[in-house]
């Protein structure tokens, strides 16, 4: 686990908000001179805490109005189909995320998409064909109401 500062948190907050903020403008924000805010700044991004930056988009504005929350369960939960399940779903671009699970799902996928034929061509063309699903289960988000990526960084 890294630790965190306080120094570190507030850098965090400030580039989770704004992610294309110049290192003066952060180092403003943070209230640290630019050499010594970027030097932190390198220093979290070798340490892995931060591991990319990326750009958010509004799925509506690109088409991709519908949401799915998948549970899927394999016939086997060996390495073996565990890591063919794993190793498919990562190629699916409308895979956005999946975590292996406990409880009566092996797996949770959010899946984004343009509309319900396009789920149901990604049903029946992708996930029901990997080696090993034996059962899909489906819920479809009706509107967001909490959506964050920022992670409540704290010092410690």
């Amino acid at each position: 686990m890294n630790k965190l500062d306080a120094m570190d948190c507030r850098i965090l907050a400030e580039l989770q908000a704004d992610g294309r903020m110049s290192n003066q403008e952060l180092s403003e924000r943070v209230g640290l001179s630019p050499s010594p805010c970027l030097r932190r700044l390198r220093q979290l991004e070798e340490r892995g805490v931060i591991s990319r930056y990326v750009a958010l988009v509004d799925p509506d504005a690109v088409g991709l109005a519908v949401t799915a929350f998948v549970r899927v369960r394999l016939g086997s939960q060996d390495d073996k189909h565990l890591a063919i399940f794993e190793q498919a779903v990562a190629g699916f671009p409308e895979v956005m995320e999946c975590y292996l699970m406990t409880g009566d799902a092996d797996y949770h996928l959010r899946v984004v998409v343009g509309s319900l034929g396009d789920f149901e061509d990604f049903l029946r063309h992708k996930l029901t064909r990997i080696k090993g699903v034996s059962q899909v289960t489906t819920s479809f988000g009706l509107r967001p109401i909490v959506y964050r990526t920022e992670l409540p960084a704290r010092a410690s």
